[in-house]
């Protein structure tokens, strides 16, 4: 019996066959997650029986589908200690390959997408999910299909070009790339190319990916969960994937029923979550004229936008947004103090701690984990045209919040 079982809807609870390609729910357009067979998988998998295994995310391939991994070596990312606040870690993404956490997600559905014989791999992507498709797909040797916004970041569009993928720049926002590949679904080619869109949720495997990370945090910090985990959420897979990740490593007997809090950080410029959350309402609603420096939080409705503002209930977190200044100013302090050139998004988990903890929402004692998600080496064009304009700039203050930066950055990215 494959360790696998099938896939359930978040929604309905409706379960399909997991010996096939699956998108969403047909019911209910419902995020499908992977279930397994834990009960028996407890029964050869422990703590002990890690203790050999390589250091990369497939080290937990008792609880990931089974198939041949495509690997560049992804995950198993160090867990720093930080040098200025004491009971604070940072788990560094930017050390995998293609300079960011997406690697974990691509090459978990890169990885099923060759199982299944698929052909032709396709994404709407202005950021680091375009270069690790691009990547793990030339491992693969699958054909990537990336459609991206003319305005794109220079360090995405050149390493999807130098990966061989088939770059098609389109002359709007990332959701307009979106509709070209949806343009693609109604053509026979689709199907009969072997064709499959590998956009954020769309598919269940890159949050399987993403959920490795749940269990290393629980490993390197000798299988006892951190307080509190603050995480930077645009499509919001990572946070999925790790609570997935605890309910999976309860049930497996690694860990009690603790929990920590869950934290999201978004931008001041794009922040759908943050407003539900204030609001109290179970769904986000469309963000308008979303505009930040970090490209990865520009998501103005993810799409796993219930079961993210579910986990921060359940969780007792909160969800919080940070300026582009002051993500400016993290990016630089973590650079200078921590020895940690950050993505932007990573750099805003420093904003939310320091906020929350002068707010008194944790103590000083508690474990905290920030999740750096990528390297700020893919972002030079990016901060060094922010730089000026917006750290040393006056803020200027519209309706309480930042006013939109003066140049828009390959325009919506994500949930893809």
């Amino acid at each position: 019996m494959s360790r696998l079982t099938h896939l359930e809807c978040t929604r309905c609870g409706e379960h399909y066959p997991a010996d096939r390609p699956q998108t969403v729910c047909p019911n209910d357009g419902g995020i499908l997650y992977a279930r397994y067979d834990l009960a028996s998988i407890r029964k050869t998998f422990s703590t002990v029986s890690l203790l050999a295994l390589a250091p990369t995310m497939w080290r937990y391939a008792a609880i990931l589908p089974e198939a041949a991994p495509v690997s560049l070596g992804e995950g198993f990312t160090p867990m720093l200690r930080s040098r200025e606040y004491p009971n604070v870690f940072i788990k560094d993404e930017g050390l995998n390959p293609t300079g960011s956490l997406k690697a974990r997600g691509l090459s978990a559905a890169v990885t099923m997408a060759r199982h299944f014989g698929l052909k032709k791999l396709a994404i709407p992507s202005a950021g680091n999910a375009a270069g690790a498709l691009a990547a793990y797909a030339a491992a693969a040797n699958i054909e990537a299909h990336i459609f991206m916004p003319k305005d794109v970041p220079m360090a995405n569009r050149i390493e999807c070009d130098y990966y061989g993928a088939h770059v098609t720049l389109v002359d709007g926002l990332v959701s307009d790339c979106a509709r070209k590949i949806a343009e693609l679904k109604e053509k026979p080619a689709w199907s009969k190319e072997g064709w499959f869109d590998v956009s954020t949720t769309e598919e269940p495997y890159r949050v399987e990916g993403k959920k490795t990370m749940g269990y290393e945090v629980a490993e390197q910090l000798g299988w006892k969960l951190p307080q509190v985990i603050i995480y930077p959420t645009g499509g919001g897979v990572g946070l999925l994937g790790m609570w997935k990740a605890f309910e999976e490593l309860e049930q497996l007997g690694f860990i009690g029923t603790e929990r920590p809090k869950m934290v999201c950080i978004q931008s001041a410029g794009c922040a759908p979550i943050v407003k539900a959350w204030d609001e109290g309402r179970s769904v986000a609603e469309m963000w308008p004229q979303e505009s930040t420096l970090a490209a990865g939080l520009r998501v103005p409705k993810p799409y796993g936008d219930y079961l993210i503002l579910d986990i921060l209930k359940k969780s007792g977190g909160s969800a919080l947004a940070a300026t582009d200044a002051e993500i400016l100013h993290a990016t630089r302090h973590w650079a200078k103090v921590e020895g940690i050139f950050a993505a932007p998004e990573g750099a805003a988990c420093l904003v939310a701690y320091q906020k929350l903890l002068t707010c008194g929402f944790f103590r000083k004692d508690d474990t905290v984990v920030l999740f750096n998600t990528g390297s700020g080496l893919k972002y030079l064009d990016v901060l060094d045209s922010k730089d000026a304009s917006v750290e040393r700039a006056p803020l200027r203050q519209a309706q309480g919040r930042l006013s939109p930066a003066s140049r828009s950055i390959a325009g919506i990215i994500g949930p893809y």
